[in-house]
């Protein structure tokens, strides 16, 4: 995967892709059992893990805006239903991929995007879509979990199995101390250091008794102490929503 760098503080999105040579995974985690993230699928570009994603229905894909806004449809394929990136599951094609058109990269608002594929997702026991928040609750020292493809640290090898890890929602105010362009339109983790995400985790879901709340957006490579940071999914339910409707 690759690290993409903003600023002195390192702070970085944790997008990755083999083409850039950088891999990563949710670090202090284990092994996911099978079909226990039924809604979780890989971003592949031209067959190679770039970011994670959410099953949000039949056809459409929920990620961050940094993993699609410099990509072609035609280099995105979704590979659903599996816990391994080498074997299994089905593959879908991208047909449209809408990053929020307020997404700013260099403080990471809006840091949100949708996937629409060219044909319905099957689902089973293994391939479910993942339910939404229905109430603002911000989750602020609520236990959460986080899944994902990566390394246990910065720049190890890509590993075959999905990770999972629970983790623990801090404050705004807390992630504010650490990372001053923390706004209304993200959640943060922080458990203790050796335990949160890293590059590749991008997109992915954090996810709160089984509802997402949470899209892996940037951190501090990787687990270092500082928290994690990721798109609050209610601030943006009406875009999604909207999204949805719109005719592509």
């Amino acid at each position: 995967m690759q690290a993409i760098f903003f600023g002195i503080l390192a702070i970085i999105a944790l997008v990755s892709t083999e083409a850039r040579e950088i891999p990563s995974r949710v670090v202090g985690g284990e092994d996911a059992a099978e079909g226990a993230h039924p809604w979780q699928v890989s971003l592949r570009r031209y067959n190679s893990h770039l970011c994670g994603g959410v099953i949000v229905n039949e056809r459409w894909i929920l990620t961050a805006a940094h993993c699609i806004v410099y990509q072609s449809a035609s280099s995105i394929t979704v590979v659903t239903g599996t816990n391994r990136l080498s074997e299994g599951g089905d593959r879908y094609q991208a047909k449209t991929l809408v990053p929020h058109k307020k997404y700013n990269p260099s403080v990471f608002s809006n840091d949100i995007g949708m996937i629409m594929l060219d044909e319905d997702i099957t689902f089973n026991d293994k391939v479910q879509p993942i339910a939404l928040p229905s109430a603002d609750d911000r989750y602020e020292e609520y236990p959460a979990k986080l899944s994902g493809w990566g390394t246990t640290k910065l720049g190890g090898p890509l590993p075959d199995k999905l990770q999972e890890i629970e983790l623990m929602v801090i404050t705004e105010t807390k992630c504010q101390s650490y990372h001053s362009i923390v706004s209304a339109g993200h959640i943060c983790t922080l458990t203790q250091a050796g335990e949160g995400a890293c590059h590749g985790d991008s997109g992915g879901p954090l996810t709160a008794d089984r509802t997402l709340i949470g899209l892996v957006s940037f951190g501090r490579p990787c687990a270092v102490g500082y928290p994690d940071v990721y798109t609050r999914v209610f601030f943006y339910l009406d875009w999604i929503s909207e999204t949805m409707q719109a005719k592509y």
